[in-house]
């Protein structure tokens, strides 16, 4: 899943030689899976993961190899747009695999944690290894390769996941008409957290590569990587929801580091070394965050609820890489690093400021 924007970008720049047309073709993409995605969560809670997850990928998997198609024919650039779109179907892969912990350590916070932290790990180290197998693909073999290899991969992937019956959730019949899971207590205010968490991503990405090139972004998802195994190791705080405040504030207090670096001129390895400890703070982030939303969410909602999570993650990306985008280019590339650490505190005055209403949620019993 890691390396569909990048190849996607790559073979539509190099084709039609317009990186507007490739952004904006993504851009379509991700809006997109934005409104589908909560969508093919909630078919899978209410029939099962396998059940909807291979045909939804199927789907999805068309849609890239129509994508390849219409550049390769030099199709009309709306074809494109429409192509690209149809991978929305994408199922939430790693919630459903959250889903999974959930439902094996039950009962068990602590067996929890260290599940949720490894699949945060394991999740920094796809999306970090992903980009680059992408572009080292597009540039070694034809600018199609990227997209058909991550298409083959994504569909086996998910065969071999569907496979896995012995670890897949029971689907959980609803005693009643359940409302959204937007609607339980609690969860606007934690989507609007991974909200403002996706606006520091995102603005990250868009400086750093105008600062420096992609190449050290690789950094950042290695210190995230390492921080989410050692968190994982350690026993977790009682509190979940102080503990995501202090990771909020840890994230800011480390996100000033690669802007401090940037604006006093620092050499490259300063700025390197900045970004890999300023990544020490995002695993745990995700990991608690996630942690709230399971807690938060109707056992038999769970999919849906994670989904809806990934989406606001997805929205702040997309927010934060244009807010990050436009203060590079307006205000340089070294004051661009104030986005992800102004977005980081957004992030911390959220969390507290609907503290109140997630201590109101209900907290299932898992």
């Amino acid at each position: 899943m890691g390396m569909f924007s990048v190849s996607a970008v790559i073979m539509i720049a190099g084709s039609r030689g317009s990186y507007a047309l490739a952004g904006a073709v993504t851009a379509t993409g991700l809006a997109a899976t934005a409104v589908v995605a909560p969508f093919t969560a909630r078919l899978v809670d209410r029939y099962g993961q396998a059940r909807v997850a291979v045909p939804a990928t199927a789907l999805a998997v068309l849609g890239s190899l129509a994508l390849v198609l219409c550049v390769h024919v030099d199709a009309p650039a709306w074809t494109l747009f429409a192509a690209y779109a149809a991978t929305a179907t994408t199922p939430n892969t790693g919630g459903m695999s959250r889903a999974r912990w959930a439902h094996l350590h039950r009962g068990d916070p602590a067996a929890l944690h260290t599940a949720n932290s490894f699949e945060q790990a394991a999740d920094e180290l796809c999306f970090m290894l992903g980009p680059v197998l992408a572009a080292t693909l597009c540039g070694a073999l034809f600018p199609e390769a990227g997209t058909l290899v991550g298409a083959v991969l994504l569909m086996t992937g998910v065969l071999v996941f569907a496979a896995q019956r012995a670890t897949e959730p029971p689907v959980t019949p609803r005693t009643k008409a359940a409302a959204s899971p937007l609607r339980t207590p609690g969860m606007p205010a934690l989507l609007a957290v991974f909200l403002a968490t996706g606006a520091v991503f995102g603005s990250l990405e868009v400086v750093s590569i105008a600062h420096a090139g992609g190449a050290i972004l690789a950094l950042q998802a290695a210190g995230s990587c390492v921080a989410g195994l050692v968190y994982g190791s350690l026993r977790p705080a009682r509190d979940v929801r102080l503990r995501l405040l202090l990771c909020l504030a840890g994230m800011t207090a480390l996100m000033s580091l690669p802007l401090l670096a940037a604006t006093g001129s620092a050499a490259l390895p300063v700025l390197a070394l900045c970004l890999l400890i300023a990544g020490a703070a995002t695993a745990p982030t995700m990991v608690t965050g996630m942690t709230l939303i399971q807690r938060a969410t109707p056992p038999e909602q769970l999919n849906e609820g994670m989904t809806l999570a990934v989406t606001a993650l997805l929205g702040g990306i997309a927010a934060g890489a244009a807010a990050g985008g436009w203060l590079a280019e307006h205000a340089g590339t070294a004051t661009g690093y104030a986005a992800p650490m102004s977005a980081a505190a957004l992030a911390l005055l959220v969390a507290a400021a609907g503290r109140r209403s997630v201590n109101r949620a209900p907290v299932q019993a898992r």
